[in-house]
């Protein structure tokens, strides 16, 4: 299973990394573009639940490490969510 890793830039200029086990991030961004918060969250949500429900499908179980990903982008994402026009821009797909 590909496996990719895709860079961002959250609203206050921090960079992150982020995992996902299958290509479905490429479906939902686009590099070089950015997402309102709540928007990058719902994307987020949906392409790394199916990455982890890919894993589980071939593997028995679900991508921790997905789930994981998943989980820090909810928790870095909600302290951003009260700040009008926040965006989290895809910086690069790092396959």
């Amino acid at each position: 299973m590909p496996e990719m890793r895709f860079s961002i830039r959250w609203p206050d200029g921090r960079r992150e990394r982020c995992y996902s086990p299958s290509l479905i991030v490429k479906d939902y961004f686009e590099p070089g573009q950015s997402y309102e918060i709540s928007d990058f969250l719902a994307k987020s949500r949906e392409a790394l639940n199916i990455a982890s429900q890919r894993v589980e499908a071939r593997y028995g179980r679900p991508c921790s490490l997905a789930l994981g990903q998943l989980a820090r982008i909810e928790d870095t994402g909600q302290h951003f969510l009260t700040l009008p026009d926040a965006r989290v821009l895809v910086e690069a797909f790092d396959e």
